[in-house]
């Protein structure tokens, strides 16, 4: 396993022009995706040849155990204990995360560097190396995503038994949340969606004490966080029956996806994904109604690169992670979106999601 934490190390160093350059990064998940440590509030030291992980006392102990290819060093002042760190390498640049560091908080480590001779770079191409290495995963993190989906599919099979007229959107939520961590999840990857009815024209409309009514909609969109990884799917049914426009609509979103599915492959662009499934739509006359990008990346976070948009031309790989969910939102009306997750292979794809597609009428 410290093999792996080491490669990533290593390939986070190809920034590091001079032996006395470091990066310190602040962002809890890059924190812990390289150094295997992922609770904690600390910041990560790489320099040309060592890596420290600073956390304060109430991580300490489980950072030792957990933490791998660094020195874990317990802080009483961050800025003056990195800055100690920094002089007894020689590191005289300092490089930060851009999107990942608050203006004040920059600004507090900057003044404290500055008087030991320490500049401070805020770095979006460190940003962007972090995205090209962490949107790569390797067979520990498919395996951990993967487990992540079966929590997730086997708690959302048990919930859809409460589905039905009169149920609350709410205690749907509460009942698959509960059942994902019954069956192993750490947590869900996000507020998860539970809607019916004209709500389900609201791409994330939040659940409440609305019931289910006979001849809804329902979409539910949830994932697992399993070790840190996430899962993400959405399914769309039908409770107790479905009018002609309803079934129309989602056989349509349906054969986007498909379609979209089959565009999914190495070498392909993110745009590619995304037409493929934009265009079905457009020609069955929805196009308006579909909004959102086609997909996302999936990992420590639940939104990572790549973005599956028409706007995007990142270039597939396998080891990627995207979701596919295409959708069509008829405001006041209904709305119908229909999500897999996928790993990029040199092939094709693998598609962690095992649920059916074909509408269901609960």
């Amino acid at each position: 396993m410290e093999k792996q934490f080491e490669s990533r190390v290593d390939s986070l160093r190809k920034i590091l022009k001079n032996s006395d350059e470091a990066v310190l990064l602040t962002n809890e998940v890059n924190v812990g995706y390289f150094s295997g440590f992922l609770h904690s509030e600390g910041v990560m030291l790489i320099s040309s040849d060592k890596s420290y992980l600073f956390v304060d006392f109430r991580y300490f102990e489980a950072a030792q155990k957990y933490a791998e290819n660094c020195e874990v060093v317990c802080f009483k002042k961050l800025s003056s204990d990195v800055s100690d760190v920094c002089k007894s390498l020689n590191v005289k640049s300092l490089y930060f995360e851009a999107s990942a560091i608050t203006v004040a908080r920059f600004e507090l480590f900057k003044n404290a560097f500055e008087k030991e001779g320490i500049a401070s770079f805020s770095s979006s191409e460190l940003d962007n190396l972090i995205s090209e290495i962490r949107c790569i995963k390797d067979e520990v993190e498919i395996d951990k995503i993967q487990t992540a989906q079966n929590i997730a599919e086997n708690a959302y099979l048990e919930t859809l038994n409460y589905v039905k007229p009169g149920a609350k959107e709410s205690d749907i939520a509460a009942r698959l949340e509960y059942y994902m961590k019954l069956y192993g999840a750490q947590k869900a990857s996000f507020d998860l969606i539970t809607i019916t009815g004209k709500k389900t024209s609201l791409p994330h409309g939040v659940p409440s004490g609305d019931r289910i009514q006979e001849g809804d909609f329902f979409t539910c969109d949830f994932g697992a966080v399993y070790d840190g990884y996430c899962s993400d799917t959405t399914r769309t049914v039908a409770v107790k029956s479905a009018s002609d426009e309803m079934r129309s609509v989602y056989n349509i979103v349906l054969n986007a996806q498909l379609t979209a599915l089959k565009s999914v492959k190495q070498g392909a662009l993110c745009s590619d994904v995304d037409n493929a499934a934009r265009n079905v739509i457009k020609q069955a006359g929805y196009g308006d109604y579909f909004g959102h990008a086609t997909g996302h990346g999936v990992g420590l976070e639940i939104h990572e690169a790549p973005t599956v948009s028409y706007r995007s031309n990142t270039v597939l790989k396998s080891g990627m992670i995207i979701t596919v969910e295409p959708g069509i939102y008829l405001p006041n009306k209904f709305g119908v979106r229909i999500e897999d997750m996928l790993c990029v292979t040199e092939y094709g794809c693998h598609n962690f999601v095992n649920l059916p597609k074909e509408l269901i009428i609960l």
